[in-house]
């Protein structure tokens, strides 16, 4: 049995380093220019050299997006960049655009191509199309169920891959296909510019009744009326692996290190049950608990199931639920005496009781109680951004572990 591939979001190089020390299979990021997330930190050449070589030498594959939609003046500045990075051994480019596929093809002849989401491939007629002109992989539009999923993957060929979104962001707009930022703010979507205009507070109102607001406004505050829910799809694997998906990619290059740990962590271990025994395969309610203590909307399975409804958007807030701050994050350790160097990420005080968890582990908890600076004297409070710490450990711990605490 071929087994899926899990792909997570890189924004920058210490995300790409957490990703994969946390389960992926996979990782995509960006440049410095021609992806569709300019917010993300995203990556100069040399950060990427190294975090393809950390990432190749754990046997994890590295896929370029440059999914943007190119207008007359990218052209020449996408040849020339192209032309700095053609020696990186990048797995994959991650493309929307003709132009951008011919100009790769250009300068890097072997290059694989992986159809991107914001190209709305919706059909098998459409998913032939795109195969025969050499691409690799089509990572699905949001809006596809999983019995067209499946007949697509019935009705093409075998050497054509299927990627899919699993968890995530949702996009009000036909698979990010928005003019709304670019209209109210003058940052192109398609450019990798979102300032997120669904995400903002609407009122409706008729021109010749000012001040008198229609049914869509839930109460007096206002509504969100464009604001999905997130997709989460931890709970259906194996329905995504019987369509015949073959890579289930988290959202999220602007997410934190923390975010990422969490919902990779998740997710492999959910896929990594289903292959230890599937026709036995129990999903563990324990794995979303889990997820949900990094930052987090509420949930929906987007399309996958049914057209969604007004259930699947929630119309009172587009705020986060943050139940556990992210305190800090293990640089080194000593399994002689206990004591692990620490990077804070956010305040922590002696008597807090903390909770620490690492890749393929599960969590334990404990109280903080010796807690020292860098230079050996002992603290009772981490009050400084990214100050290093020696804290002592109830059990051994490992680099890239993580502490947080309850709020």
């Amino acid at each position: 049995m071929r087994k899926v591939e899990l792909l997570a979001p890189a924004g920058d190089l210490e995300k790409l380093k957490i990703a994969v020390e946390y389960g992926a299979d996979a990782v995509y990021f960006g440049g410095e220019m021609f992806s569709l997330r300019s917010g993300a930190g995203n990556m100069t050449i040399d950060e990427i050299k190294e975090g393809i070589k950390y990432a190749h030498e754990k046997g994890v594959r590295c896929h370029m997006a440059m999914n943007v939609y190119a207008h007359n003046e990218d052209i020449e500045p996408l040849r020339n960049y192209l032309q700095q990075i053609k020696e990186l051994d990048i797995d994959a480019f991650i493309v929307s655009d003709p132009a951008v596929i011919t100009i790769i093809r250009e300068i890097i002849p072997d290059a694989e191509f992986h159809l991107s989401t914001q190209a709305n491939m919706t059909n098998y007629v459409t998913a032939k199309f795109w195969h025969d002109i050499g691409i690799k992989r089509l990572v699905l539009a949001r809006e596809l169920t999983l019995d067209e999923i499946r007949e697509i993957r019935a009705k093409t060929p075998d050497t054509l891959d299927i990627e899919s979104f699993v968890h995530g962001a949702m996009c009000i707009s036909y698979s990010g296909r928005c003019l709304l930022s670019n209209f109210m703010t003058g940052r192109d979507a398609n450019r990798g510019e979102c300032a997120h205009p669904c995400r903002y507070k609407y009122r409706l109102e008729e021109e010749k009744r000012p001040g008198e607001y229609w049914p869509v406004d839930e109460d007096n505050r206002g509504t969100y009326i464009f604001n999905s829910k997130d997709l989460c799809m931890l709970e259906h694997i194996p329905e995504l692996i019987d369509t015949g998906i073959m890579s289930f990619k988290i959202e999220g290059r602007m997410k934190s290190i923390f975010y990422i740990a969490h919902v990779v962590g998740a997710y492999r271990k959910a896929i990594d049950a289903y292959y230890e025994d599937p026709n036995n395969y129990s999903y563990n309610p324990e794995w979303f608990t889990e997820m949900c203590k990094a930052s987090h909307r509420e949930f929906t399975t987007g399309f996958y199931f049914r057209k969604p409804t007004n259930e699947d958007q929630n119309y009172l807030t587009s705020a986060y639920t943050r139940d556990y701050s992210f305190i800090g994050i293990v640089k080194n350790y000593d399994p002689e005496t206990g004591m692990a160097i620490v990077e804070q990420r956010n305040r922590m005080f002696i008597g807090d009781e903390i909770e620490v968890f690492g890749p393929g582990t599960d969590y334990f908890r404990q109280k903080l109680e010796v807690m020292l600076d860098e230079d050996g004297n002992p603290i009772d409070s981490a009050p400084h951004p990214q100050q290093i710490l020696q804290i002592k450990m109830d059990r051994p711990v490992d680099v890239n572990f993580m502490l947080r605490k309850e709020k």
